[in-house]
């Protein structure tokens, strides 16, 4: 897999990102999403929230089946 790290900016915060050449597509860290959108510098806070999200999300389609 061939593949190119790079840094994204978005609202001037970083947003790690890799880009897939096999398959044509960029992959996003999410915690770095989740760091721009509740505008929150603390890694470990949004490391939890993004757990505590990923654990709701899957209770809803396992609900939803």
């Amino acid at each position: 897999m061939n593949s190119k790290i790079s840094i994204r900016f978005f609202n001037d915060r970083e947003v790690r990102a890799v880009w897939d050449e096999e398959n044509s597509k960029w992959f996003f860290s999410v915690i770095d999403i989740v760091s721009v959108l509740n505008e929150q510098d603390d890694y470990e806070k949004n490391r939890n929230y993004w757990k505590y999200l990923k654990l709701k999300l899957k209770r809803c389609v396992l609900n939803a089946d």
